[in-house]
């Protein structure tokens, strides 16, 4: 399907940086939130073997993820940012990963199965990007990285809440991220993306000489976002 455009009133999240960071990304930003796995979700078509075949590989990409953010503790320089990277790393192990085996257990999917599961290329693709992000650069790096999946998902829960069909099949998906605990989560980082370019590029990130590597690096997150969903779709095939 041909991607939307976004929103104006698309949440920024408390965090002008991150709403800069969301234009400079272009077409690659509508087509991650609006891709055709996310609006499959919303209308209540997307296939049942391609929402379990992504839960699947968002399980292992999770794993990944949680090191990335814990690499996170590793790369702050401040007390703030090493408490919330290492509340992620807590809530992705302990509450959004467990969201992945109870939805799959009612479909008859164990938890070792997931274990088991072949990763996709994409997924490596995605999970080893962000991760040496944060091992070739600093925390800001890091962040910029990490940033397009944990706002983008906030971004798209708020969406789907309000013009998903009532009756869709994946409401409980949409209502993790459209509920208040994923939006503080979002709020909280879009917080510690203004405190961290502030810290690292001066009180006018949009100036600084490193301005245009970090919007790299967001956008090459969010394309792989894109391929993530694509990778998605393809598991009714």
């Amino acid at each position: 399907m041909t991607a939307a455009t976004p929103s104006p009133a698309a949440p920024d999240f408390g965090s002008p940086v991150f709403a800069a960071w969301r234009a400079a990304a272009g077409e690659a930003w509508p087509a991650y939130t609006h891709h055709a796995f996310v609006e499959g979700l919303r209308d209540g078509t997307l296939p049942e073997k391609a929402f379990l075949h992504y839960l699947t590989q968002d399980y292992i990409f999770l794993f990944h993820f949680a090191r990335a953010w814990a690499l996170g503790v590793v790369k702050s320089e401040t007390i703030e940012e090493a408490r919330l990277a290492a509340a992620i790393v807590d809530g992705l192990m302990n509450t959004e990963m467990a969201l992945h085996v109870e939805i799959c257990g009612k479909a008859g999917i164990a938890e070792a199965d997931l274990l088991a599961a072949e990763e996709a290329p994409e997924n490596m693709a995605y999970t080893r990007y962000v991760t040496d992000a944060g091992l070739s650069g600093d925390f800001l790096d890091l962040i910029a990285a990490l940033a397009p999946c944990v706002l983008g998902y906030g971004e798209i829960g708020a969406r789907l809440a309000r013009t998903a069909a009532p009756d869709t099949r994946y409401r409980p998906w949409i209502d993790t991220y459209a509920g208040d605990d994923y939006q503080d989560l979002c709020a909280k980082v879009g917080t510690l993306i203004e405190t961290a370019a502030a810290a690292r590029l001066g009180p006018d990130p949009q100036a600084a000489p490193r301005w245009p590597k970090v919007c790299a690096r967001f956008r090459a997150a969010t394309r792989l976002e894109v391929g993530f969903w694509s990778m998605g779709l393809r598991g009714h095939v």
